[in-house]
């Protein structure tokens, strides 16, 4: 029996094809902005579905005209400051240290997305601004449409990013003198361009191509082995912030178990007999 979802009150989990969850973020009527309970939501989502065994692939989107409009700034600068901000009582040390620890809870969020060990894909169209750049970085793969507009929006309103951003992005695309002039000046580029600068994989026509591409995509990646696809994203994020000496003795200790997989087994009768991909075990 397949696993039930928990229910959210701003997300809608669906399972179009088996293994494959999609993870909709649905507050259309507010551009999908991120209030303190999306957000929240966000985090619950990605980390229950990073041990749901009928889950082996993601795909993420926005519903209504756009992906993401960032922060939701009302509700923000309600959670971030209304136990502090105007109290005599409470000193500058306090107000930063709450502060600080409502950062480190939005960061946390994200990472859920990051640290799900399963392919996480994300669907993009129209708007992606502020945290919706810093959620999309902390995804594996991204399509959007032709329609779609990215904004590092941060500086904007008086903020450097702090919750991605400025810490993947670099790392995704490689060219930290473009990412620093997108930072500084909060410029609109458009998805050819991300295209071109290495933040996307491919740009489609639209919200439906983008959307059935990702899931297309999905379908194929959950019909793999799921040692393997899992234990590659773990090593890739892992490669990606050590060297190349820790990361190889690091899959060597990983691989040291999973190699005695049943998959490999499976994987490799099938391709001995050249037949089709096998059915795998969950996980």
């Amino acid at each position: 029996m397949a696993t039930s979802f928990p229910s959210f009150e701003h997300l809608v989990l669906s399972r179009p094809f088996p293994f494959v969850t999609h993870v909709q973020m649905n507050r259309p009527n507010q551009r999908n902005a991120l209030n303190d309970k999306i957000w929240k939501e966000l985090g619950d989502a990605f980390e229950f579905l990073s041990t749901d065994p009928d889950c082996r692939s993601i795909v993420l989107s926005g519903a209504g005209k756009c992906f993401c409009s960032g922060i939701d700034l009302k509700s923000a600068a309600s959670g971030l400051l209304m136990n502090v901000e105007g109290d005599e009582e409470v000193d500058v040390a306090r107000k930063a240290r709450y502060a600080r620890d409502k950062i480190k809870l939005y960061q946390k969020y994200f990472t859920a997305i990051e640290e799900c060990p399963k392919p996480v894909i994300v669907a993009i169209h129209g708007a992606c601004f502020g945290a919706g750049i810093d959620m999309i970085t902390a995804c594996d793969i991204r399509y959007a449409s032709r329609d779609a507009a990215f904004c590092i929006k941060e500086v904007d309103i008086g903020l450097a990013a702090d919750v991605g951003t400025l810490n993947r992005l670099p790392k995704i695309v490689g060219n930290e003198g473009l990412t620093r002039e997108l930072a500084y000046t909060a410029r609109v580029f458009n998805a050819e361009q991300a295209l071109n600068y290495g933040l996307l994989s491919k740009v489609l026509a639209n919200y439906e191509e983008v959307l059935a591409a990702s899931l297309n995509l999905a379908n194929e990646i959950a019909s793999k082995s799921p040692v393997a696809v899992q234990g590659t994203k773990l090593t890739l994020n892992y490669s990606r912030d050590h060297s190349v000496r820790d990361s190889l003795e690091f899959v060597a200790n990983w691989n040291q178990s999973q190699l005695l997989s049943d998959d490999v087994a499976k994987s490799a009768m099938a391709a001995i007999a050249k037949q089709d991909i096998p059915v795998y075990s969950k996980l």
